[in-house]
């Protein structure tokens, strides 16, 4: 019935002076990274490593992860078209079939993790933090955080949603001229980031003692990833050649970081890691 679903018509602008306009997702995106910046330091502080390192250290991540995402969904997504049209995957207009300003609409999360991973590679090469699991373990505890924040942006954008559903808490998405009932999966994504989160910082506070490094990232891809691959049975395909997929590409994307965080956590878990205090020689500035 009608009366037990929740119609969704909220604008994803929340002001506009001329062309310029601010996006729900535009704020939450940037909420993630503060917040990110935050808990990091936070554990910089315990850690006793020089906060100075922070600042290069979100540079890396902002810029690693964002190139990621923006490249990950035109190569995943979208080749067919981006390969003939080259300068679209990094400059913020289309040209065809007229110039327009488009922003960067195209994201992808496996992207983003992907970009992530190798900026770190090079900030550890500059950097005074010589454990690279350590930082992906500082990095990974805020990142689901930012995950959840950015499938909220989602919601408020009424996109990448899920499948007609009969259940009460089905979204009706009108702003795309939906008439039926929809599983609202940003919601569902958001609370099990969320969760992921909350279980990662409870562990820390808990254990940060033991360095055992590799665990929390291990832990973050397999939690993420294992609830991302379950989670694409109920979306909407993102793209059309994916409706005749068995497994779609964000199932297929997710096996490889399952994968993964299997062998960091077997890793951190067999391994006896020395104190990464001592390991940078470096206290709080």
């Amino acid at each position: 019935m009608l009366l037990n679903q929740i119609v969704w018509s909220i604008d994803p602008v929340i002001f506009q002076i001329g062309n310029f306009q601010l996006r729900y997702y535009s704020l939450l995106f940037a909420l993630g990274f503060i917040l990110g910046y935050i808990i990091v330091k936070k554990i910089f502080e315990r850690e006793n490593i020089p906060i100075k390192e922070l600042d290069r250290l979100l540079i890396f991540v902002v810029v690693g992860g964002l190139a990621g995402a923006r490249i990950g969904h035109c190569v995943f997504y979208d080749w067919a078209y981006f390969s003939q049209h080259l300068l679209e995957i990094i400059l913020p207009v289309r040209f065809q079939p007229e110039f327009q300003f488009t922003g960067f609409a195209g994201l992808a999360s496996h992207g983003g993790a992907i970009g992530i991973i190798i900026a770190l590679i090079l900030f550890v090469r500059k950097s005074a933090l010589k454990n690279y699991l350590r930082i992906l373990d500082f990095v990974a505890i805020p990142t689901a955080l930012a995950g959840a924040l950015i499938r909220i942006g989602n919601l408020m954008n009424s996109e990448i949603y899920g499948n007609e559903t009969s259940l009460p808490w089905g979204f009706v998405f009108v702003n795309n001229g939906d008439t039926t009932a929809s599983h609202p999966t940003q919601i569902y994504e958001a609370l099990a980031y969320l969760a992921i989160f909350a279980v990662l910082l409870i562990l820390y506070n808990k254990n940060w003692k033991k360095k055992q490094h590799g665990f929390y990232i291990g832990l973050f891809l397999i939690l993420v990833f294992v609830f991302r691959f379950f989670i694409e049975f109920v979306k909407q395909p993102q793209v059309a050649f994916e409706a005749s997929m068995t497994l779609n590409m964000g199932q297929i994307l997710s096996i490889p970081f399952i994968i993964i965080g299997i062998g960091l956590l077997i890793y951190s878990l067999r391994k006896k890691n020395p104190d990464s205090a001592s390991e940078s020689g470096q206290r709080n500035d």
